[in-house]
C-alpha cells in the first residue's frame, strides 16, 4: 500500500503540575543544602556559605510564594512552567559559581531541568532549556570561584579537560534530552490512541444499548395502547349519528394507530441492527461486508456451508474492528477482496486479502501502531482527508481484545496485494457448535 505517514503535530505541551515541581524544588533544595552542609562542616572544605545558603534561600522563598499564591493542582503549560525551569537552570548556575564552575561534580544537575521539561512540555521549550543550560555550563567553565578544598594543595585541571567536561555535558543534554522526549511522546501518542478507541467502543456499545431500550420501551407501551384502542373502538359503536365527540373519537383513534405504527418501527429497527446476542459466523461476515459492498469492489466472501459452523457472540469490538480491517482492504483494492473463515478445534481463523499495491517496506514494521497511516485512493487525497492513522490501532486493539492474533504480509510475488490473518483461540469468542462442544470436552 503507498505510504504516507501523518504523525501528531509535534511540540504539543501536555503541561507540567504546579504540585509536582514544587515537590522537585523541594527536594533539590534539601538537597542543596545537604551538600553545602556536609562539603564545609564535614569534610572541612571552606565555602562561602552566607552567598550559598542565599541562593538556595531564594529557591526555598519562590516554592512558598507558589504554594501560597496558586493551587497546587494547576497544571502550568509552557509559557509558566518553561522560565520556572529556566530559574532552576539560573540557581544551580550561581550555585556552581560559587563552588567551582565545571570542575564542581554536581554539574550533571544541568540535566535534572531538561528531562522534566522533556517529558511535560513541548520541543521548544525543551531545546530552548537545552540551549540555556548548555551556555549557563560554558559560563561558569570560563568565569568561577575556585573549587573548595582542604590544605594548600589545590587541584588542578586543565582547560582542554574543562573544554571536555563541557563537550560531554553538550552531548548529554542534547542526547538524553531527545531520547526521552521521544519516549514521553511515544506515550503520550498511545494514551491518545488508546482513549480514540475507548470512545469508538463507547459509541457502539451506547448505539446497542439504545436499540434494546427502544425495544424495551415497545414491548412496555404495547398493551396500554392496545387497551386505548380498544376503548376507542367501544366508543365509536356505542356512539349515534350527530354525536358532538365522533370527530374528536375519530382523532384519538387515529392518533393510537399512529402510535402503534411508530412502536412497530422502533421494534423492527432494533430487530434489524441487532437480531441476536449470538450469531452464525456466516452472518456475522455479511454484516460486516454489506456497507462496504456499493464501492465498485467485489467482495468475495467464502465460508464453508457446514451445520456445525461456528456461532460467535456478536459484540460492538469485534464488529467494528472487522469492519475498519475491510474497509482498509477495499481502499486499497485493485478489483477485488476475499474474505475467507476455517474454524476447527484449536480455534477460528479469519483471513482478509485485496489484490492492491499491498504494505510498502516503510510501514510493515509499524503497521498496528497509532499514527502510521497508509491512504492510497484518490477520493481520500482529493477530498484532503488522509486520517490519523488510528484505523488499523484501534481496529488492531479491538480484536486483541477479543482474543485475536493479528499478522500483516503482502501476498507472494507475482501477486500484489496485503493479507492479514486473525486467529482466536476456541474459547475466545464464545464458539458454539454441537461439534465444537463435543470434541472441546474431551480436549480440556
Amino acid at each position: 500500500m503507498s505510504t504516507a505517514f501523518v504523525t501528531p503535530p509535534h511540540g504539543r505541551s501536555f503541561g507540567l503540575r504546579l504540585d509536582t515541581l514544587i515537590r522537585l524544588r523541594w527536594l533539590a533544595v534539601s538537597g542543596q543544602v545537604l551538600a553545602l552542609v556536609v562539603v564545609n562542616l564535614g569534610l572541612g572544605f571552606p565555602l562561602p556559605l552566607t552567598s550559598c545558603l542565599a541562593v538556595v534561600g531564594l529557591s526555598a522563598l519562590v516554592n512558598v510564594l507558589l504554594r501560597v499564591k496558586y493551587p497546587v493542582a494547576r497544571r502550568l503549560g509552557d509559557a509558566a512552567a518553561g522560565p520556572l525551569l529556566a530559574y532552576d537552570v539560573l540557581q544551580l548556575t550561581a550555585l556552581l559559581y560559587l563552588t567551582g564552575g565545571l570542575k564542581n561534580p554536581f554539574v550533571l544537575l544541568y540535566l535534572a531541568p531538561v528531562m522534566i521539561s522533556s517529558t511535560a512540555l513541548s520541543w521548544t521549550t525543551t531545546v530552548l532549556l537545552g540551549v540555556l543550560a548548555v551556555a549557563c555550563a560554558g559560563t561558569v567553565g570560563l568565569w568561577a570561584r575556585p573549587l573548595p578544598w582542604a590544605g594548600g594543595n589545590l587541584p588542578v585541571l586543565p582547560d582542554l579537560y574543562l573544554a571536555g567536561i563541557w563537550v560531554s555535558l553538550s552531548v548529554a543534554v542534547g542526547f538524553i534530552g531527545m531520547h526521552a522526549w521521544r519516549v514521553a511522546e511515544e506515550a503520550r501518542e498511545l494514551a491518545e490512541a488508546l482513549a480514540a478507541t475507548e470512545l469508538v467502543l463507547a459509541r457502539e456499545q451506547h448505539l446497542s444499548a439504545i436499540d434494546g431500550l427502544a425495544a424495551a420501551a415497545a414491548h412496555e407501551l404495547g398493551t396500554p395502547l392496545s387497551t386505548i384502542a380498544l376503548v376507542v373502538k367501544e366508543m365509536q359503536r356505542s356512539m349515534t349519528d350527530g354525536d358532538p365527540h365522533a370527530e374528536d373519537v375519530a382523532l384519538l383513534r387515529d392518533q393510537a394507530n399512529r402510535c402503534r405504527d411508530i412502536l412497530q418501527k422502533l421494534t423492527s429497527l432494533s430487530a434489524g441492527d441487532a437480531p441476536f446476542d449470538r450469531m452464525p459466523l456466516a452472518l456475522l461476515l455479511e454484516e460486516v461486508v454489506e456497507p462496504h459492498r456499493n464501492f465498485g469492489i467485489a467482495i468475495n466472501v467464502q465460508v464453508k456451508d457446514d451445520p456445525n459452523a461456528p456461532v460467535i457472540a456478536r459484540n460492538p469490538g469485534l464488529l467494528y474492528g472487522l469492519g475498519n480491517l475491510v474497509e482498509n482492504a477495499v481502499d486499497f483494492a485493485a478489483t477485488r477482496v476475499d474474505i475467507s473463515a476455517q474454524w476447527s478445534v484449536a480455534g477460528l481463523d479469519i483471513v482478509v486479502a485485496d489484490d492492491g499495491p499491498g504494505f510498502s517496506p516503510e510501514v510493515s514494521g509499524r503497521i498496528g501502531q497509532p499514527y502510521v497511516t497508509s491512504r492510497a485512493r484518490d477520493r481520500l487525497e482529493e477530498d484532503g482527508e488522509s486520517g490519523l492513522g488510528l484505523g488499523f490501532f484501534i481496529a488492531k486493539t479491538l480484536l486483541e481484545r477479543t482474543g485475536a492474533t493479528l499478522t500483516f504480509q503482502n501476498r507472494f510475488p507475482p501477486e500484489t496485494g496485503a493479507v492479514i490473518r486473525m486467529h482466536w483461540p476456541r474459547k475466545a469468542l464464545a464458539i458454539e457448535t454441537d461439534d465444537y462442544a463435543t470434541k472441546g470436552r474431551g480436549s480440556d
